[in-house]
């Protein structure tokens, strides 16, 4: 297995764990409204205090996540690559084909194109 390929799973499992830990998080603003009608007032406009567990892993995750966009980047712009294209490797992995020649079929009297042969120039 190569470090691309590594590389790649390991992002892929660390955004699903940042997704994941986004959505299990406890929102600021469910403070807000609990605020109003309970004793909890001093949290509304104030400082929210020290970090969690869950904030300090998602900037973890969120760091390592930026950290592998970069070397991926890194690595996919320094391979090196034999063709610029899907389309030239598509080309170059099919046999040749002969293509049969096709005759040339005149055209009828009174088609415009054999009009244009009887105007004299």
């Amino acid at each position: 297995m190569d470090l691309f390929a590594l590389l790649l799973s390991v992002h892929i499992l660390i955004g699903l764990a940042v997704i994941g830990l986004v959505l299990i998080q406890h929102g600021k603003g469910a403070d807000m409204g609990a605020a109003f009608g309970s004793g909890a007032s001093g949290s509304l406009f104030g400082a929210s205090g020290s970090a969690n567990f869950m904030s300090r892993a998602t900037a973890v995750l969120a760091a390592m996540f930026f950290s592998t966009s970069l070397a991926l980047s890194y690595l996919a712009s320094s391979k090196p690559s034999e063709s610029t294209s899907v389309m030239d490797n598509a080309i170059s992995t099919q046999p040749a084909t002969a293509v049969p020649a096709t005759p040339e079929v005149p055209a009828p009297a009174g088609s415009a194109d054999s009009r244009a042969r009887e105007i004299p120039r």
